[in-house]
């Protein structure tokens, strides 16, 4: 069974929106680029157990990402220049 094209875009989305959320300028355009990478490199999947598996990665991304933005908001560091 193929993965649907709405959870994907579901998925995505939700994880650009909590990369977003990381205090840290370098965490967050990285966290950012490796999201636009991941799925990307994923567009030209053509097997369902393929599909699953890095559906099922990026899920797990997703989690990681929520925790590392709670710890990165408990000890903030001061913005850098880029930021400001």
């Amino acid at each position: 069974m193929s993965v649907g094209k709405r959870e994907v875009l579901s998925l995505y989305k939700a994880l650009l929106r909590e990369s977003q959320k990381f205090s840290s300028y370098n965490y967050r355009e990285y966290a950012l680029r490796r999201v636009r990478d991941g799925f990307k490199a994923g567009r030209n999947l053509t097997e369902a157990e393929d599909q699953h598996r890095e559906l099922q990665i990026a899920k797990e991304s997703l989690a990681v990402i929520k925790r590392q933005v709670v710890i990165g908001q408990l000890y903030r560091s001061p913005n850098l220049i880029i930021e400001k």
